[in-house]
């Protein structure tokens, strides 16, 4: 194996290793505050995202959040998420 695989093989173990570790903590219900913004921030560099859909996990969390409910504002934060 070639030092440039080497390299890319722990990176990919770190990688992996982390996102594991951030998993473990969110499940358990032991993420802290920090803990649950390094998870946002790794998934936003890794390209993920997501939204809020009808009946999906993060629009209940939406529903929830101590904001106006007034349903065309809801709309249209999920029209601006999709552009």
């Amino acid at each position: 194996m070639t030092q440039k695989n080497k390299s890319q093989k722990l990176l990919e173990d770190l990688h992996e290793a982390t996102a594991i570790e951030l998993l473990e903590r969110v499940r358990s219900g032991s993420a802290k505050p920090a803990d649950l913004g390094v998870a946002v921030k790794f998934l936003k560099d890794n390209g993920v995202e997501a939204i809020p859909v009808d009946g999906s996990t993060l629009n209940k969390l939406m529903e929830e959040l101590p904001f106006n409910n007034d349903e065309d504002e809801l709309e249209e934060i999920k029209t601006q998420q999709t552009h």
